[in-house]
């Protein structure tokens, strides 16, 4: 069940973050930072605010953000230790049933890219299929560091979009 706008434009602060924290993955600190900035006329006020927050965190809150979310077919995948949201966005790219050659690939370019950037790799699965994103891996594993950070937090705005386009309707 979606919340209205509305209805969220006149939640006590805490209740706003336990509907809008989730949207950044274990960062409530998003939601927490945004919420001062009520009221929202739409959805795309409410989201531009949120990103903004992200955009004028510290380079080590964004570090952070980003290191919050999980890798795509990796363990926490396997076991059953992502968050619901990560789990349906996961299996709408179809990475939840995977060939073992898949799997390896997804296990080889998740090392490669921890590896050399100290953060997971981040995409909207939502947006992706598993080919585009097994193609994905090279083309960002060439990126500099501050180039890939920074396509990781446009990756997560995506996330958080399509995550409050999930939980929250206009009106």
């Amino acid at each position: 069940m979606k919340i209205k706008l509305s209805e969220l434009n006149r939640y006590s602060p805490s209740e706003f973050v336990a509907v809008c924290g989730p949207l950044f993955e274990h960062s409530p600190w998003v939601a927490e930072r945004a919420v001062s900035r009520r009221p929202f006329t739409d959805r795309t006020q409410l989201h531009h605010a949120l990103c903004a927050t992200v955009d004028r965190a510290s380079p080590e809150e964004q570090l952070t953000l980003v290191r919050a979310h999980p890798d795509l077919v990796g363990r926490a995948a396997r076991t059953g230790g992502l968050t619901t949201a990560s789990t349906t966005e996961q299996s709408a790219a179809g990475l939840t049933d995977l060939a073992p050659d898949d799997m390896r690939q997804f296990d080889d370019f998740n090392a490669a890219y921890r590896s050399k950037f100290g953060f997971p790799f981040v995409i909207c699965a939502r947006e992706n299929k598993k080919n585009a994103i097994l193609a994905a891996f090279p083309t960002r594993l060439a990126h500099t560091q501050q180039t890939e950070l920074r396509t990781a937090l446009d990756e997560i705005a995506k996330i958080a979009w399509h995550r409050l386009l999930d939980t929250v309707e206009e009106g």
